[in-house]
């Protein structure tokens, strides 16, 4: 593939991957009664580490000496990406409620950006930060459903500590997957850091389920970790990754922020919720905000 064959495969998955992530919240949605948020996760992470494995075999066994090396590393990725912002997102589903998730995350592709400038060096143009408030100020007009005073109520529960940790994590995993070279692929080093995750999960996995008197896991929830680690989990994750290796950690930032754009698409197209005016306009402030942060820069300061 060339490079511009390349770049444009990475523009395109911007568009893409949050489809791809609009399943995890339907799946923390219908996960209570049938699997506990850490079994949920370590059982998605597992399965997704065996589809990330799934023919990087042999480029994993020629690295074996590199990954025992970095394991600090991979172990530490897989915390950040797929404990923290796996089980604490559905802890923290429990007890508040969308608005507050979506909000709370909405700061994350903020923070990546000044991150991405600061220690990683990334250039950041005045157009590319202009591209970020407009996104930004479209996702927080959906939320809000145009209602912007409606900021003043907004009360805080305590699973928003659970949700904002998992931000500010989200955006941790992000600059570091983008300091910390690998020589294995997107796939294959996907496959370790999942891997990583489920073995830091596996504590509390087994604490809950000698805590919970419930069955832990039952057959419709067995099938929710499945979706979720096709999905949201392999498909997701390789897409991010594949797209940071190419644009950098501040320009593919903003997917997140078309999220609420694809969660009423969804609503719409499943459950008939009808699209609304605040949807539209939001809508018409996220998709030129991406543009401007994913757009080449054609001159510095510009």
């Amino acid at each position: 593939m060339t490079p511009s064959a390349r770049h444009n495969f990475a523009i395109a998955l911007i568009f893409i991957a949050p489809a791809l992530w609009s399943v995890n919240y339907l799946v923390a949605r219908s996960a209570p009664g049938h699997i506990e948020p850490h079994a949920l996760a370590s059982v998605r992470w597992l399965l997704a580490s065996a589809l990330f494995s799934l023919g990087n075999w042999a480029e994993l066994k020629a690295h074996r000496r590199e990954i025992v090396k970095d394991w600090k590393h991979y172990v530490m990725l897989g915390a950040l990406g797929m404990w923290i912002c796996g089980a604490w997102v559905y802890i923290g589903g429990r007890t508040t409620v969308a608005v507050n998730i979506s909000l709370i995350y909405s700061i994350s592709p903020v923070l990546i950006v000044a991150a991405s400038a600061i220690w990683l060096k990334e250039r950041i143009s005045r157009v590319q930060l202009a591209g970020v408030a407009l996104a930004f100020a479209g996702v927080i007009h959906v939320i809000l459903k145009g209602h912007w005073g409606s900021l003043a109520s907004v009360d805080l529960v305590p699973g928003d500590g659970w949700i904002l940790a998992a931000s500010l994590s989200w955006s941790i995993y992000s600059i570091l997957l983008r300091r910390w070279q690998s020589p294995l692929s997107a796939s294959a080093r996907l496959a370790v850091i999942s891997f990583g995750g489920v073995l830091v999960m596996l504590p509390f996995t087994l604490f809950e389920a000698w805590q919970n008197p419930l069955p832990m896991l039952t057959l419709p929830g067995f099938g929710l970790a499945v979706a979720a680690a096709a999905l949201p989990g392999y498909g997701a994750y390789l897409a991010y990754s594949v797209m940071q290796r190419e644009l950098g950690a501040a320009r593919v930032s903003v997917v997140l922020y078309l999220g609420p754009i694809y969660a009423a698409l969804i609503a719409w197209a499943v459950l008939g919720e009808a699209l609304q005016t605040h949807h539209a306009w939001g809508a018409a402030m996220i998709l030129p905000g991406i543009y401007l942060v994913t757009r080449p820069a054609s001159r510095p300061g510009t």
